[in-house]
């Protein structure tokens, strides 16, 4: 499975569906919410707004760690904890649209199982 494709059984390309504001959750509790995501085949991500969690920092995280969405009470859910979301590297709003800064989320993410 592609790290970054949203899982079939998560979201269909065919509805119109935007996951902006809503909470996201990881394994362990609530990180944040969803500041920006992306729904492009093979380019697909979120990025997510920690708040005081990690002290405002942002997080992206690649489309395939998305294992659920809930329309109705505006929740995204992720397979990965707080600390591994947190350990990830550092969001960096002026490359995260380049190749090697995906590499390496890609390469970290891409570690843990699916």
């Amino acid at each position: 499975m592609e790290l970054w494709d949203y899982r079939p059984d998560v979201y269909d390309r065919g509805r119109s569906l935007d996951l902006v504001g809503y909470h996201v959750q990881a394994t362990d509790g609530r990180i944040g919410s969803v500041d920006e995501a992306t729904y492009e085949v093979g380019e697909s991500y979120i990025i997510v707004d920690t708040g005081p969690w990690i002290f405002g920092k942002k997080v992206l995280l690649p489309a395939q760690v998305v294992t659920s969405i809930d329309p109705q009470e505006r929740v995204v859910h992720v397979a990965r904890t707080k600390s591994e979301i947190k350990d990830a590297p550092e969001f960096d709003a002026g490359t995260f649209k380049e190749p090697e800064y995906r590499a390496r989320i890609g390469d970290y993410y891409g570690r843990f199982p699916g």
